[in-house]
């Protein structure tokens, strides 16, 4: 948690660290702090643009547009290693998150899952826009990826955190994906390694891009036939497939149930591996108890598997009274996460 960094501040942190820098505008008194607080800052998040051309990605992230108005972020990431700062204050750039991700930043450690988008991250978080189409195809040069991590570190440095400090919006906001082309943790790590070492230290030869094979795959599946579920009766519930995952390796994956759980009754969830031999392995049961109205429930699992298993999900009813034995029903399902081939 620290006071946010001045716009003379910010640069001379970026150049120490051996950033090519550009000044675009106005940029140092660019902002939304009329919308919203600006800090306490906690942390660093990257994002690509979903565009291509250095001077449109620099102008749309400065100006924005009619439904969301610039900057965008702080800085702009050019394929050539270029920095463009675009802004310095609020931004709208991260927008809501979860609350128990911001607590993690703050205390650097192992990040949860994002599954809320109760909070500001706009307040929060410093953000850099990669010019990259996000499409797994367009490459990530070197230069670009070197810049991006020596502008994490730079401010990291600056604020005295550590590489836990950088997250990538897709570890923010249930749904995003960006950054798409690298991992977040291979990006950390790169940026723990500038830090371990003097700022603007260079290597020889330079650093190469991350590699295509670190790239995951995006789960998102939607569902909303009326499923019933059986007292007592573990069954599995298709989202849009049976199968949600196959031929991964590892995989982090949410469901969420809406349900019409009696108040004080318990739905219990669990992933399992379905093999080709027919056996299977179960991960940990996670239990909620129904509400009033209709019950929200969410499960969690995060695992390797082989790539001839099939990644499925079960769910069981316990009604409040064991001699009740009338079916609930399970209106939607979701799955998100992320999987690696």
């Amino acid at each position: 948690m620290a006071t946010p960094l001045s716009a003379t501040w910010q640069l001379a942190a970026l150049k120490a660290e051996g950033c090519k820098v550009v000044e675009y505008k106005s940029w140092r008194t660019h902002n939304r702090n009329h919308k919203g607080a600006w800090g306490p800052v906690n942390g660093v998040m990257i994002h690509h643009t979903v565009t291509s051309g250095t001077a449109l990605s620099v102008r749309l992230c400065y100006d924005g547009y009619s439904s969301l108005p610039g900057p965008l972020c702080h800085t702009v990431g050019a394929k050539d290693g270029t920095l463009y700062m675009v802004g310095n204050g609020r931004a709208n750039h991260a927008g809501s998150g979860d609350d128990d991700v911001l607590r993690a930043v703050v205390d650097e450690r192992d990040l949860p899952p994002d599954n809320e988008a109760n909070t500001d991250g706009n307040r929060h978080f410093y953000g850099i826009e990669l010019i990259n189409l996000g499409d797994g195809k367009d490459p990530w040069p070197p230069e670009q990826v070197d810049a991006a991590a020596r502008w994490a570190a730079a401010l990291c440095r600056a604020h005295g955190w550590n590489e836990r400090s950088v997250i990538g919006h897709l570890e923010w906001q249930p749904g995003k994906i960006d950054p798409r082309g690298f991992t977040m943790n291979t990006f950390r790590t790169r940026v723990k390694s500038l830090l371990s070492k003097p700022a603007g230290w260079q290597p020889s030869p330079p650093a190469p891009a991350p590699q295509e094979t670190d790239m995951p795959h995006t789960l998102g599946r939607y569902d909303t036939k009326d499923r019933p579920l059986i007292p007592g009766k573990w069954t599995t519930l298709t989202i849009d497939g049976v199968d949600l995952i196959a031929g991964a390796t590892a995989y982090q994956a949410m469901v969420q149930l809406t349900a019409s759980v009696p108040e004080g009754a318990t739905l219990q969830g669990r992933f399992y591996h379905s093999r080709p031999d027919g056996s299977r392995w179960d991960s940990g049961i996670t239990e909620r108890l129904g509400t009033a109205g209709h019950t929200f429930a969410d499960f969690h699992n995060a695992g390797s598997v082989k790539p001839d298993e099939k990644v499925r999900f079960e769910a069981v009813y316990y009604p409040v009274d064991p001699a009740d034995q009338k079916s609930i029903t399970v209106t939607t399902s979701r799955a998100r996460g992320l999987y690696w081939k």
